[in-house]
């Protein structure tokens, strides 16, 4: 389905004189941030752009085209320059008075939209009209889509009794252009979850995944200790995490340690989708009780450096694994130590990441532990979204 941007001109796109005709180039004003907030947009969002505007008594003597068509053109080309294109310009020369149903907030000019073969292809719930006056909201009614109020002090809606507002679909006022990118950003994201039902003939595992959680975690893979490992990631990385594991533990702990990395590298990787505007890039050195790296860098105590932890993530949608950690007993809890490698291998196999993870101790507990902490800490920041950039983070333009 096709989401549509209607955007409204004068007051919007460039200022409006006082005597409300751009009829000069010397009239014509970019409001701020519009150029480069609709190339992002262009950019980023997968959206159709329509300009629809108002041009009272176009073409009469009081407004003739040739004084009309130079600003027109000049702010069409420098949009097109920074990549802003509209897929359609819609104009209205009739006057108020005339009240003709081409004019906003009437849909004459919209026929195309709402009839015909095209017309189903339009997510009116989804499309928004931008504009600075109460017509563009009452455009936005009568097309069944929302409205943008760009209020600038200037601005037509802004001194509008607030009854002529009442029951309007008006989803945002805006003080500038960086406000609506921020809330177009914000309804273009979606919920960051991934379900994956991973069955074999040795293992039957259920994962739920919110990478935009809280940190709770409900698992139980019949490992005592891979749940409280699992547990860390879960509290460490922010993210809401269930696993349901039940593997053929009457053989060994391989199957079930190696299926639920690879089912939860699965959960990451559809979790996080086309990886819009995510940070991409982790790290963590992590501290172990009271023997912090911390220390080592505040304080200058090099004994501390004994115990560093560090992990290292990628996102990159190439799978690797640099792993610098070795164990000397046989077993942790119930689990065989051989299988740490095994684990974070699977994960990076099906997560599509690379991960470099180094880890010195004098206590095999610790480590370990510290290890998943770190690695669940490296995930929180790659995760990260920022607030203002919904762009794949490689020059590639794919992840």
């Amino acid at each position: 389905m096709k989401r549509l941007l209607i955007i409204d001109r004068d007051g919007t796109i460039i200022a409006e004189p006082p005597d409300e005709q751009i009829d000069s180039l010397e009239k014509l004003l970019f409001l701020p941030h519009c150029i480069t907030t609709l190339a992002r947009i262009c950019e980023e969002f997968d959206v159709s752009l329509i300009m629809a505007t108002n041009q009272d008594g176009l073409g009469t003597a009081s407004f003739p085209e040739e004084t009309f068509y130079p600003a027109q053109n000049k702010m069409l080309e420098i949009l097109r320059n920074e990549g802003v294109e509209f897929d359609d310009i819609l104009i209205d020369r009739s006057f108020a008075h005339e009240n003709k149903p081409t004019r906003k907030p009437g849909i004459g000019m919209f026929t195309r939209y709402l009839e015909g073969a095209e017309a189903k292809q339009i997510d009116w719930e989804h499309s928004f009209v931008i504009g600075d006056r109460l017509t563009d909201a009452k455009l936005a009614q009568n097309l069944g889509a929302k409205a943008i109020m760009l209020q600038s002090p200037q601005s037509k809606l802004h001194a509008a009794n607030p009854t002529d507002t009442a029951g309007l679909p008006i989803a945002l006022e805006a003080a500038s252009w960086l406000d609506v990118y921020g809330f177009l950003l914000a309804q273009e994201r979606p919920q960051r979850k991934a379900s994956v039902h991973r069955k074999t003939n040795e293992t039957d595992i259920a994962i739920e995944l919110n990478l935009d959680g809280s940190g709770k975690a409900h698992i139980h893979t019949g490992l005592g200790f891979f749940d409280h490992m699992l547990d860390q990631v879960a509290r460490h990385s922010g993210c809401d995490l269930t696993i349901h594991t039940k593997g053929d533990l009457h053989i060994d702990e391989h199957h079930t340690i190696e299926d639920t990395a690879l089912a939860l590298g699965e959960a990451f990787l559809k979790a996080l989708g086309d990886k819009r505007g995510i940070e991409r890039y982790g790290y963590c050195l992590l501290p172990m009780d009271e023997a912090l790296a911390e220390a080592e860098v505040s304080f200058g105590d090099v004994e501390f450096s004994k115990r560093r932890i560090h992990a290292a993530l990628d996102f990159s949608g190439r799978n690797w694994l640099v792993w610098d950690a070795e164990f000397h007993r046989e077993k942790i809890g119930d689990v065989p130590t051989e299988m740490f490698h095994h684990f974070f291998k699977s994960f990076t196999d099906t997560a599509k990441c690379t991960l470099n993870i180094r880890a010195e101790a004098t206590n095999e507990h610790h480590k370990i532990e510290s290890v998943f902490k770190a690695f669940a800490r490296a995930i929180k920041i790659a995760v990260r979204r920022d607030a203002s950039n919904n762009a794949i983070p490689s020059t590639k333009g794919v992840l």
